[in-house]
């Protein structure tokens, strides 16, 4: 009897304990559940933050502020002139670029230092005709071999503000600007606030060329682009620029049209005998035919090199080859004065430009007479 009285109490102990159990584990649940249900939103997740390692496609380019804040730069940027401007680009070896005429004529102006950790670039008392592109780019080194890292370039143009100079001024004060039929041309003129509105004109018959969008586009950071240039486009322009002062006018600039296409040199050479006795003296003219800005250099092998004492004279002019075409004549011209045997031979010319070298060939003999 007692036996039984004692699993009897032990079966009940059981069941209690099952039931208290189950009971714990609903009421974790019940709570877990209305954790997130709290508000019809979830919990919070916060993420760790990475460190700016300035990757790909963003700018390592930054502007630094009077209040020793930094201005990441994005495509443009308009700054008053007057105003110091310091920028800085992230890498412990930077390259630079600026408008060039800050290095044609050397500007005390402007300096560019490296540290550790970044490249500073200060441009004091800036003017209208600082308006340009500046860039920077991470140089990567491989022993002596060095090369610009694509991935870490960034670029910035900046507009140096001036109601006095709505155009970026320029040395040059009639600026010529061939037309080619296979590539847009670019009217150069440019202004010192991308809120300017500028139009193109022709000087002679005075009228508007009209900005339409795709045959003629504007750019203020380039100017008017030209798409698909014509013989129609030849003639002497200028651009007005109008903002809250009064109207400006532009630079002007002679369109002409090129008739000769790119490609390396058309040369041709020519004695001025064929045949010569000693003593004469004798000329060996070069001839290139090419497009108006591309500028050729000429080299020449001849008889009596290094042991006979010759001129050489080089020249260049621009022609107008019918219809309004331009065409340019650069020519070298080699005198051989007092002629001896030894100058009799082959004369050979080699003319260069920047698509490439032609080689033409010419003899003189020695005459009979």
């Amino acid at each position: 009897m007692k036996l039984r009285l004692v699993l009897l109490t032990l079966a009940i102990l059981w069941v209690e304990l099952q039931h208290g159990a189950s009971q714990q584990v609903k009421r974790r649940k019940e709570a877990g559940e209305k954790s997130i249900r709290s508000g019809g939103k979830r919990p919070k997740v916060r993420y760790t933050k990475l460190k700016d390692v300035g990757g790909r496609g963003q700018s390592i380019l930054t502007q630094v502020l009077a209040t020793g804040r930094f201005l990441r730069l994005g495509e443009n940027l308009s700054l008053t002139p007057g105003k110091n401007m310091e920028l800085r680009c992230k890498g412990s070896k930077i390259g630079w670029s600026y408008p060039t005429y800050l290095d044609t004529f050397n500007d005390s102006r402007l300096s560019v230092k490296q540290t550790d950790r970044y490249s500073q670039l200060i441009l004091t008392s800036p003017s209208a005709a600082d308006t340009g592109s500046y860039s920077c780019w991470v140089i990567l080194c491989d022993g002596s071999e060095c090369l610009k890292d694509p991935d870490h370039i960034s670029s910035t143009y900046i507009f140096f503000t001036d109601k006095d100079n709505l155009f970026v001024p320029s040395a040059i004060h009639f600026e010529i600007v061939y037309l080619r039929p296979d590539r847009p041309s670019v009217i150069p003129c440019r202004v010192t606030s991308p809120l300017a509105k500028v139009s193109l004109h022709r000087e002679v018959p005075p009228e508007e060329m009209e900005a339409n969008g795709t045959l003629v586009t504007y750019n203020p950071t380039k100017g008017f682009i030209l798409q698909m240039p014509s013989l129609e486009h030849q003639g002497v322009f200028y651009c007005k620029a109008v903002s809250k002062a009064s109207p400006q006018i532009s630079n002007k600039y002679q369109l002409l049209y090129v008739e000769v296409p790119s490609g390396p040199p058309y040369a041709t050479i020519e004695a001025s005998v064929s045949s010569a006795r000693g003593g004469d003296n004798i000329n060996i003219t070069c001839t290139v035919l090419g497009e108006p800005d591309v500028d050729v250099s000429f080299t020449w092998t001849y008889p009596g090199q290094g042991q006979r004492p010759v001129s050489v004279r080089d020249l260049w002019r621009l022609v107008n080859r019918g219809m309004g075409h331009t065409t340019r004549i650069s020519q070298s011209v080699m005198a051989v004065d007092d002629l001896e045997t030894i100058d009799i031979g082959k004369y050979i010319c080699s003319a260069k430009n920047k698509n490439g070298q032609t080689t033409v060939v010419t003899s003189v003999s020695a005459s009979a007479n």
